[in-house]
């Protein structure tokens, strides 16, 4: 009689006392499988804002492991890709308001690729985790940092748009980012998720009810347990910051060719501002910012966008955070920066302290390998005109005193980045402030960058702030709560106390270390089911001749 041992690897499905398999390691049918792995993706979508229902997190992230657990490698590839291509579609809707439809499904397939490594690496380790029910929600976990690690760095910097972590701004786990960073909540996130899937495993499959019931409790505790954990308070003295939201005349790609008309938004709320202070109205501010793209004529060359911010700055008798598009250093070059413009800048005189964009977002803000990708980008985007014009990347932490505040400046997408972050606190930040450009996006994409910044001043124990063109901006106190925030696609000028922080958080201090050291154990997991599969007994041939029963 022919023996085969199972087509995966592994050594068999678990069994009952009395022999049975348990049913708990069967894949599921590939119809119900990619059902999950489309629910999954779902549930991940809605925990993100605007939804922002942070609890479907980990339902996501249970349901795409039961769908892939248990599969070989390119079923689990596959449905790894369907969860991430539902999941990312939405949730990056928001890239292809004013580029076309062909830009945002490559940032989707791409962005959904590194899900459906997710799910290959899951289906890899699925057979390990058949005896060792401590390997499975341990190994989604780990797994989930890593994948969120890789694609946060490849390619060309990597996009860390949809990290776990960014979809717990409301949650209990939020207050894991003061002892890890993300990936301590993206890892409790995923633990979460992969206790349910063993829950499940165990009710549905194996219908061992009380360990379904442990696992899910336990399940409970991982994201709950952020309630008892407390953040870290700024200790400093508090300042009067002032936020301008100038507004554009118009929504869209062509927000450079209103710049003039942004600038004199921003000029005109600064001296309405400075109206309302003179009549006691409202309180001096100590420091006052401008949003990314406040000045896109650039002042440190045209006199008229200098004098204007200059009256502006005298006016309100406060420094300025101006974010501002600078040309140069050479042709077909800009710098997106944040300038401080004092209140007493001496005529002729240049400001003398300003902050350079460290990370340029690619094939927006530059091309990466232009004499390849030009010809396809402008054939895919037909806004040729856009992509002339290389910004250059700054190179420093952006620690700038204004006032009596030293404020880590922070330049749009950056906020997503651990790095940049984190090398600005532990260069001197007191506070943190978030310029941005939001007038060619939509109030999705600024509420989702609105719930990183709460992330960071949990991570970092600094209050916080978010500056935008068009909204939405507002403070965030370090506990990660916000404070007067404005509408989207309209003016404001919002006035606040913070408080400035110089102590240090346990993840300021482990800086990237958490999340090497979770990425390690899931590639030694990985390692581990590889030597696992390669011990597995060989199947016995056939020789004709049967044997009794």
């Amino acid at each position: 009689m022919q023996t085969l041992a199972p087509a995966d690897g592994d050594s068999g499905p678990d069994k009952t006392p009395g022999g049975m398999p348990t049913g708990a390691d069967t894949p599921l049918r590939l119809p119900v499988a990619l059902g999950l792995a489309v629910v999954a993706g779902l549930a991940l979508l809605v925990a993100f804002p605007l939804y922002g229902l942070w609890w479907t997190a980990p339902i996501g992230v249970a349901l795409m492991a039961v769908a892939v657990r248990g599969r070989r490698l390119r079923a689990g590839f596959g449905l790894g890709l369907v969860t991430g291509a539902v999941f990312f579609g939405p949730l990056l809707a928001w890239t292809n308001l004013h580029v076309g439809y062909a830009p945002w499904i490559l940032l989707t397939l791409f962005q959904a690729t590194y899900l459906g490594l997710l799910g290959m690496a899951l289906a890899w380790l699925s057979p390990f985790a058949r005896h060792r029910p401590w390997v499975w929600p341990a190994g989604i976990a780990l797994l989930w940092v890593a994948q969120e690690a890789l694609r946060d760095r490849a390619p060309f910097g990597g996009f860390p748009w949809g990290r776990l972590a960014f979809s717990q701004a409301d949650a209990p786990t939020l207050a894991l980012a003061g002892y890890g960073g993300a990936p301590l909540v993206t890892f409790a996130v995923a633990a979460a998720g992969g206790l349910l899937a063993y829950a499940l495993g165990q009710a549905v499959g194996a219908r061992a009810w009380t360990r379904a019931a442990a696992a899910t409790g336990g399940a409970l505790a991982v994201v709950l347990v952020g309630l008892v954990l407390p953040t870290t308070t700024p200790d400093g003295r508090a300042v009067t910051v002032a936020v301008v939201q100038g507004n554009v005349p118009r929504l869209g790609l062509d927000f450079n060719a209103q710049r003039q008309a942004v600038l004199n938004n921003h000029v005109a709320a600064t001296m309405a501002l400075a109206d309302k202070v003179r009549a006691g109205q409202v309180k001096q501010p100590d420091l006052v910012v401008w949003p990314e793209n406040a000045s896109d004529i650039d002042p440190l060359r045209n006199p008229g966008a200098a004098d204007a911010i200059n009256t502006a700055a005298r006016a309100i008798n406060a420094p300025i955070l101006v974010g501002a598009v600078l040309s140069g250093p050479e042709q077909g070059q800009s710098r997106n920066a944040g300038i401080v413009w004092p209140a007493d800048l001496a005529p002729g005189t240049r400001p003398e302290q300003m902050y350079l964009k460290q990370h340029p977002v690619p094939f927006a803000e530059y091309l990466p390998l232009r004499p390849i990708v030009e010809p396809l980008a402008q054939a895919i985007t037909n806004q040729a005109k856009l992509l002339r014009t290389d910004f250059v990347a700054g190179t420093a932490p952006g620690v700038l005193t204004l006032g009596p505040a030293k404020v880590g400046d922070v330049i749009c997408f950056e906020v997503a980045y651990d790095d940049v972050v984190r090398d600005t606190v532990r260069a001197g930040a007191q506070l943190l402030a978030v310029q941005t450009n939001n007038a060619t996006f939509d109030e999705s994409e600024a509420m989702q960058q609105m719930a990183m910044v709460r992330l960071r001043a949990v991570e970092h124990g600094r209050d916080s702030l978010m500056a935008s063109t068009v909204g939405v901006s507002g403070f965030v106190t370090s506990d990660g709560n916000v404070h007067d925030a404005s509408g989207f696609n309209t003016d404001a000028v919002l006035v606040r106390d913070l408080h400035l922080g110089s102590g240090t958080t346990p993840a300021t201090s482990l800086g990237p270390w958490p999340e090497y050291l979770l990425t390690l154990a899931a590639l030694a997991l990985l390692v581990a089911a590889g030597v696992a599969r390669r011990r597995r007994p060989a199947p016995v041939e056939d020789t004709g001749q049967a044997a009794s029963a």
